[in-house]
């Protein structure tokens, strides 16, 4: 999960907008976008190592907190 000052940063924001699912049933899918049962399931096994399970987890705690609507809005913005 980020550092706060991490989830503070733009870049950082419009990044998570941004980032797709690289793979399985859900490949090419906004990570914003996925459905919050996959997310729990993956909180539970474990998140991915790297990059790709700090974004999910990032996602996971923004839908926990029914914000992800402004990632959709970041990426509207940016034409995404």
């Amino acid at each position: 999960v980020p550092s706060a000052d991490e989830r503070l940063d733009p870049e950082a924001l419009l990044a998570l907008a941004r980032y797709r699912m690289p793979f399985g049933k859900h490949k090419g899918v906004y990570l914003s976008e996925l459905p919050e049962a996959y997310l729990v399931w993956f909180k539970q096994q474990g998140w991915p190592p790297g990059q790709l399970g700090r974004m999910m987890a990032s996602v996971y705690e923004v839908k926990l907190n029914g914000l992800e609507d402004i990632l959709r809005r970041v990426r509207q913005i940016e034409g995404g």
